[in-house]
């Protein structure tokens, strides 16, 4: 029995380290090599894949380099493939087969997401932004089917991180963990009450002690407008009544129940026709900035891209 081992037979060429993307020629050359098999010539070749003829030739050159074997005879009558060359050939045509079948596989795959958009969206946003934005995408993207999910700002971090939605909209002061974001408007907060309310016969504005000192209707711990109220009042707001909806603590203030924080986009109309009124308040920070937030590292892409795009119009 021969001891020798294989290493040392002659002609026996290790396989070099590394990375199948350093051993194995990549597309563009092989399907070069495919169509030099098909045409017979070089010249024809390169004008089929888009490249020069000098081109053409230093790829085939450095094709045969990284394999070790000759691929192409070249002569004044044409090129003609080497019997390596057509088994490499071969070999060619099965990687090339198996990238178009990747590459359908894949636009399959984009046209799926592409055909679908989950929006989450915190209840001001969703109300009063979102609505104009999905019927500028829907001219844009007439096939694609959104969805939108509407909740505070904490319910909307928890449905991106759990993969329930593609992008969201928060109102908050800060970024929940684990999402990046983007600032895509700017709010600010009023305090109104129904014209019948003690403050809208106030001929000097309301100091921030005595908002804080008042019970108010308040929309929900975890909501944005509540994070940024807390912050400006130091944590001292007084619920007079929770609610987990703009429209419900509209309407609520609107009834005469008591004074009510809210976004000054919600309430254009109310104020309008005089269902509502604006209390001055002094030494209160009620300005909070917009953000589109994603899953951090996982920037949008497709349709929820387009609708990030839209938002910035």
């Amino acid at each position: 029995m021969s001891t020798t081992d294989d290493h040392d037979r002659p002609g026996h060429r290790p396989v070099s380290p590394g990375s199948l993307a350093h051993r194995v020629p990549d597309l563009g050359a092989l399907e070069l090599l495919l169509a030099v098999a098909r045409l017979g010539s070089l010249g024809g070749a390169a004008r089929e894949v888009g490249i020069t003829q000098p081109a053409a030739s230093s790829r085939i050159r450095s094709m045969e380099r990284q394999l070790g074997v000759a691929l192409v005879d070249r002569s004044p009558r044409g090129s003609r493939l080497t019997d390596a060359g057509a088994l490499v050939t071969d070999w060619a045509r099965r990687i090339v087969e198996a990238a178009e079948a990747f590459d359908v596989g894949a636009q399959a795959l984009r046209d799926r997401r592409d055909s679908r958009l989950r929006v989450a969206a915190s209840m001001t946003i969703a109300e009063y932004l979102l609505p104009g934005w999905l019927l500028a995408l829907r001219a844009e993207r007439p096939d694609t089917a959104v969805s939108l999910l509407a909740g505070n700002s904490a319910a909307v971090a928890e449905r991106l991180l759990t993969g329930e939605a593609d992008v969201g909209f928060v109102e908050g002061l800060t970024v929940p963990g684990g999402l990046d974001s983007a600032v895509i408007a700017h709010d600010r907060l009023i305090v109104v009450t129904a014209p019948s309310h003690a403050w809208a016969r106030r001929r000097r504005p309301l100091a921030a002690g005595e908002l804080a000192s008042t019970p108010l209707i308040l929309r929900e711990e975890g909501s944005g407008t509540r994070q940024v109220l807390d912050a400006a009042l130091g944590g001292l707001a007084r619920p007079l009544i929770e609610l987990s909806s703009t429209i419900a603590v509209k309407a609520a203030a609107v009834g005469g129940a008591g004074p009510a924080v809210l976004s000054e986009l919600a309430v254009g109309e109310e104020l309008a026709m005089r269902r509502l009124v604006v209390i001055p308040v002094n030494g209160v920070a009620l300005t909070r900035d917009l953000r589109a937030v994603w899953p951090t590292g996982h920037r949008p892409t497709g349709p929820a891209r387009d609708l990030l795009t839209l938002t910035r119009g």
